[in-house]
């Protein structure tokens, strides 16, 4: 009875030791993790749940905040043509550039992944380099300029194709598709980069017992091993492009001016812009953000949801 006593004794006690040794690791954790943490909180966290308070009241920066209740959400979409317009822009470019620019992001970088290391890296670069250039819509608005000086509107006019220049940046007609493509030009910066960090982390070895359980070709190698290996690249690709692209705002002002020819390529983030930056009609402003907010997250939502079943 004692020897199993001492057993007993010895279990206890090393329970108790390792309980403290997984104490101490998560305290230690934790404190690596409170500067993150705090500032989360203060610049991320924070502002987003005084936004969403804000989005209740009236509020113009000078005087204390006013609660109107849902007033702002009411005017948004009964009294605000523009918004509802900035709505239905938001969402073609967020389908178009969000969902494309993601679908090509990958294609390009499995298609790059296959060439030799040295030209991979070139490439990579060529691809990167528009997302981290100082000015990088300079190009654009000298290639779409409206005078007979832009590179578009001399060209066409030198062959014959148009006997005056046209307005590129202008026109309503054109200033959505110029705007789509340099958007997407924009967007395979991180998550080019971030699909080929995933590719390259997919051994061999899964690709040759594949071919053993009977996969014959480059598609089911895709679907069943590569995109299955590489969720967690897939989702924070995800979320990056749906940020961005629902977060569209610079380049319409930087292309078409502010606001653009009958606000043909006017987004959320432009009608927020107006109301928070110019206007300082920050309750008002608070509502759009909050209301760009939930549209992002149910995007998110779907979209992680999707990613999960890939390879079932």
């Amino acid at each position: 009875m004692s020897g199993y006593q001492l057993t007993r004794d010895n279990e206890v006690s090393g329970k108790i030791k390792l309980q403290r040794w997984m104490t101490r690791n998560s305290i230690i954790s934790y404190v690596f993790a409170l500067p993150f943490m705090t500032l989360f909180t203060i610049f991320v966290a924070l502002p987003v749940i005084v936004s969403i308070a804000l989005s209740f009241t009236s509020f113009d920066v000078v005087s204390m905040p006013r609660f109107i209740g849902i007033e702002n959400y009411a005017r948004l979409f009964l009294r605000d043509r523009i918004f509802l317009q900035s709505i239905a822009t938001t969402f073609v470019l967020a389908s178009v550039v969000g969902i494309g620019g993601y679908i090509l992001s990958y294609l390009m970088a499995w298609m790059i992944n296959e060439l030799t290391p040295k030209l991979r890296m070139l490439i990579t670069l060529v691809f990167y380099a528009p997302s981290i250039s100082g000015n990088v819509y300079l190009i654009w608005i000298v290639l779409f300029s409206s005078d007979e000086y832009g590179y578009i509107n001399g060209f066409l006019m030198r062959y014959g194709f148009i006997n005056q220049p046209i307005q590129w940046l202008q026109n309503p007609e054109y200033m959505m598709g110029i705007v789509i493509v340099v958007a997407l030009w924009v967007s395979f910066g991180v998550n080019f980069l971030t699909f080929i960090a995933g590719l390259q982390g997919v051994e061999r070895t899964y690709y040759e017992a594949g071919a053993i359980d009977g996969l014959k070709n480059r598609w089911q190698e895709l679907w069943f091993i590569t995109l299955p290996l590489m969720r967690p690249q897939l989702i924070f690709g995800a979320v990056i492009s749906i940020s961005a692209s629902f977060g569209i705002g610079a380049i319409t002002t930087a292309l078409c001016g502010f606001p653009s020819t009958d606000y043909a390529v006017h987004t959320m983030m432009n009608h927020l812009d107006d109301y928070g930056g110019i206007r300082f009609e920050m309750g008002y402003a608070s509502a759009i953000a909050t209301l760009l907010f939930i549209m992002m997250i149910s995007v998110n939502f779907l979209v992680r949801k999707a990613i999960k079943n890939i390879g079932n």
